[in-house]
């Protein structure tokens, strides 16, 4: 293979790495894309690939190789933006700040394509271009004309394309037949401005593709091989994260270790509320009881969090003499805009209120204040800074109300976007306390600042993975003092939900890294013979995916068991079985796969259908089945098998969330760090007898409750209980 010298300190590159200030990691980044651009043939099917994480510094990377481009004899950068004005124009303002001492200099020409002048003169055409390109059909025919009919001189110079937030166009993930026709006029159309280019190459920009090059082209299973030939970039970069980034492994695992203001982030919301808060309906809900009714209780303390949090911020940032920064907090539960304003209603109906019992009620408002105190006072005494008194906040709050500092906009359209982007392109917070209320238009790649309130309701049954994690504002670069006041609401379910979507987000990242683009990740589902057999990538819904990777728990949660009537025979059938097949308790042995199915199937009846979330024990079994049937071990056919028994934990936690380690006694030898130790070609099973007690909030019934700890060696896989036909 040859190789590529490019000009790392060119006039370009040289003076946006003064700006950007990029670590040695990110420049490596960048000079290994150019390199691999400059060597390979990229197209729209067969792209470079630019790998971040959501907010994490994709848009800083691809400026950066744009100007390093540029110092390497690239003449255009078209930037394809996803299909709004909004961001569109926030990515022209960006590449404007960036390059705006070039501009300055007449080397280098900005356009939005919309806007682009049909008089250029060969002086300015003969500078850097940069093309700002919405994923529209009436933008991309702009781009087309101009670079084929008005400026035809521009087809034959060398030319990069930046496909900006590519999984619009995700392959992998279930698509409705017109946002198919869609995409694929659009890719089309894009494909069709590459091929007529002189000299092109292609970069795909991303946080979520996911399904497009994971699966293995070769893939055996049960004696079975099914080949898949899928959609793979000639090269994959990974953009550099540092430890400052917060994203899914803050919100989904650290947030279960007790000692971190992670921990508290997390608050759950009821169905019902949502219900409320879609339409207005007097028979559920009055609005004059805003500030009193139950019904609303997690928005009221969402909003009073927000107001509280904000103030702390505040009184801190004064504190230690810097400026007072302006705090941001999102409502978002619906698509419908008549929710939208409905919401709007009730927070303004709160605001009011609020200013109200500032003369008549004090007693009301001081009540709501500690209460939100004593929230957000958890996870401010975990880290090192000021904590405000109760007295200080309470006048800080009261100064907030009676001098408005506290703004509510509902944005549910482009326009209403675009009138609020400041001239840095990104949302414009005007206020001190600032509440967004709006739909997906606010989550389209759209920078909003200083996030500590995130109200989140979006039906978990419709999602899809590159469209949620993009709704995950709250991801980014965040101080720790901001995180200190942060709260996440939403449902149990949705919670879950999304915790499994970073689970799968972040074991096919862990796959990259490992060299997965070459190597590939199992895609698996069952067939109707219930057998397991390799599943092609766009087949996975992703709201049925289990993620499986070396020393994951699988468990049931949240469930309930029946009534001791319904299941007691249930139970003395699994002690007797269970206790033939084991005569020391304490010692982990080797158990036949098909009697840890039937005893997994056994325990399953024990479980209320009606009641509590329910427990999808397909994917337990057959996830159990496949890690126990695919390994070269002697062992191939059988799990670790771990009995405890006596054992009290609770069904809620005090935090109010359903208990998720029943593995982890406090006090007692962790059966899940016996399984880690054991599973290392097989699976482990611990199965864990619970005395079920009233107090604990169970149905006074004893019962088995069993986790499965995957192998040690375990390849990346994702298995679906249902795919899409």
């Amino acid at each position: 293979m040859y190789t590529i010298d490019v000009k790392t300190q060119g006039l370009f590159f040289k003076q946006i790495n003064e700006k950007n200030k990029y670590s040695s990691e990110t420049i490596q980044c960048i000079e290994n894309t150019v390199i691999n651009l400059l060597k390979n043939d990229t197209s729209v099917n067969r792209p470079g690939m630019l790998l971040g994480k959501i907010q994490s510094g994709k848009t800083r990377a691809f400026i950066g190789i744009t100007a390093m481009a540029f110092d390497n004899d690239y003449d255009i950068a078209i930037v394809l933006t996803k299909g709004t004005r909004a961001l569109a124009q926030q990515t022209y303002e960006r590449l404007k700040k960036e390059f705006e001492d070039y501009k300055e200099d007449d080397v280098i020409q900005i356009f939005d394509i919309m806007s682009m002048p049909d008089n250029l003169i060969d002086y300015e055409l003969d500078q850097k271009l940069i093309f700002v390109v919405k994923k529209e059909a009436n933008n991309l025919r702009r781009l087309q004309k101009a670079l084929f009919e008005t400026y035809p001189n521009l087809a034959n110079k060398k030319v990069l394309i930046i496909d900006d937030e590519a999984d619009f166009a995700s392959i992998g993930f279930s698509k409705t037949q017109q946002e198919i026709y869609e995409i694929n006029v659009i890719a089309g159309l894009i494909d069709n401005i590459r091929k007529e280019l002189n000299s092109a190459d292609f970069l795909q920009v991303t946080a979520t593709p996911y399904s497009l090059y994971l699966q293995p082209e070769d893939l055996k299973i049960d004696g079975s091989t099914k080949t898949f030939k899928p959609v793979k970039p000639v090269f994959t970069e990974l953009v550099p994260v540092p430890d400052a980034y917060i994203g899914g492994e803050y919100y989904f695992e650290e947030s279960e270790e007790d000692d971190s203001i992670a921990s508290h982030i997390y608050e759950p919301i009821s169905s019902n509320e949502l219900l409320i808060l879609k339409k207005a309906d007097g028979r559920r809900f009055k609005l004059e009881d805003v500030l009193t009714n139950n019904k609303i209780n997690s928005l009221r303390h969402a909003i009073i969090n927000f107001i509280v949090g904000g103030s702390i911020r505040r009184i801190q940032d004064k504190r230690v003499g810097v400026r007072q920064k302006k705090y941001s907090f999102i409502v978002h539960t619906e698509q419908a805009k008549a929710a939208h304003e409905w919401q709007e209603t009730i927070v303004a109906e709160m605001k009011d209120q609020l200013k109200h019992i500032l003369d008549t009620d004090i007693n009301l408002l001081n009540d709501l204040i500690q209460e939100s105190y004593e929230d957000l006072i958890k996870s401010l005494s975990l880290i090192d800074s000021y904590i405000p008194s109760l007295e200080e906040i309470k006048f800080e709050v009261i100064t907030a109300l009676s001098k408005d500092y506290l703004m509510i906009t509902k944005v549910n359209s482009e326009k209403d976007v675009s009138q609020l982007l400041d001239d840095t392109g990104q949302l414009k917070l005007r206020a001190p306390l600032n509440v967004f209320i709006g739909g997906q238009i606010l989550d389209r790649g759209i920078t909003i600042g200083n996030l500590i309130g995130f109200y989140y309701g979006r039906n978990p049954k419709t999602f899809q993975q590159d469209t949620v994690l993009q709704h995950s504002r709250m991801f980014g670069y965040r101080p720790i003092e901001d995180l200190a006041v942060t709260r996440f609401y939403t449902t149990n379910d949705i919670y879950d939900v999304m915790k499994k979507i970073h689970e799968f987000d972040s074991s096919l990242r862990i796959a990259f890294e490992n060299g997965g683009q070459d190597k590939g990740v199992v895609f698996i589902q069952k067939d109707d013979k219930n057998k397991i057999i390799p599943c092609s990538p766009n087949k996975i819904l992703l709201s049925k995916t289990t993620a499986l990777k070396p020393l994951k728990r699988l468990l049931p949660v949240g469930f309930q068991t029946g009534y001791k009537s319904y299941i007691s025979k249930a139970i003395s059938e699994l002690d007797q079985l269970i206790g033939k097949l084991s005569t020391n308790d304490e010692q982990p042995f080797l158990m036949d796969l098909d009697q840890a199915v039937t005893i997994i199937e056994i325990i399953k009846t024990t479980f209320a259908e009606d009641e509590g979330k329910q427990w999808d024990e397909a994917a337990f079994i057959s996830s159990m089945e496949f890690l126990s049937n695919t390994t070269d071990s002697a062992n191939q056919g059988k799990v670790w098998c771990i009995i405890r028994k006596d054992r009290n934990i609770g069904r809620i936690r005090m935090d109010d969330r359903y208990e998720d380690a029943p593995d982890t006694p406090k006090g007692k030898t962790s059966e899940l760090r016996i399984a880690k130790q054991i599973a290392t070609d097989i699976p482990a099973l611990i199965l864990l007898r619970q005395n079920g007690k009233e107090e604990n909030g169970w149905r006074n019934c004893a019962f088995w409750w069993p986790v499965l700890v995957t192998p040690a060696n375990t390849k990346t896989t994702i298995f679906t209980s249902k795919s899409i036909e």
